[in-house]
């Protein structure tokens, strides 16, 4: 496949993260993304509002880069009942609390990320505008696979026994045997 640079978007989006009191001793905070900002400059950790003891930061803006190889991916994200795009953090040390890896708008690389266990994946509802972005790459460069089941051939490998046994063995009786447990028997 030739590499064509126009099957390649990336648009910066800022991530806003919501501080706000925990529920139980254990957590003293809860920290969830409440939005992205398409086309954000950058960031690092600016608060935007304060509404009691909760606190929104614009954490960090990111790029989310959509690749013409993905498209499949992308437009499952896009016909689901919420399109979302994913926010992919992880735990940090220092005076930040949470480290803002990535935004991707498939939800197959999103999963990718929630194996592993140590990154942290939030579902955000896309806003209108970036929905309108990635469909619009989605209808200029997604071409429909078409399934072509696999035909065996013919050839019929059952028909001979191949290296069933130990060739130091010499009995058909023992073919499973040993060569250990032959000379054992023969001392």
């Amino acid at each position: 496949m030739i590499h064509n640079p126009n099957m390649y978007r990336s648009l910066p989006i800022g991530v806003v993260l919501r501080k706000a009191p925990g529920v139980t001793r254990w957590v003293p905070w809860n920290w969830t993304v409440s939005a992205v900002l398409p086309g954000a400059g950058a960031a690092d950790w600016r608060e935007l509002r304060r509404e009691g003891e909760a606190i929104e930061y614009h954490a960090a803006t990111v790029s989310l880069d959509l690749h013409g190889a993905e498209t499949e991916a992308y437009l499952h994200g896009l016909t689901a009942q919420v399109p979302s795009v994913f926010v992919v953090m992880r735990e940090a040390d220092g005076d930040i609390p949470l480290e803002v890896l990535l935004v991707t708008a498939s939800p197959y690389e999103a999963q990718d990320y929630t194996d592993s266990g140590e990154e942290i994946v939030e579902k955000v509802a896309m806003p209108p505008g970036l929905i309108a972005w990635v469909r619009d790459f989605v209808e200029a460069y997604h071409e429909d696979e078409v399934f072509v089941k696999r035909r065996r051939d013919k050839a019929r490998v059952d028909l001979v026994q191949d290296g069933i046994g130990d060739p130091r063995i010499g009995k058909a009786a023992d073919i499973y045997a040993s060569p250990a447990l032959q000379r054992r028997r023969l001392q």
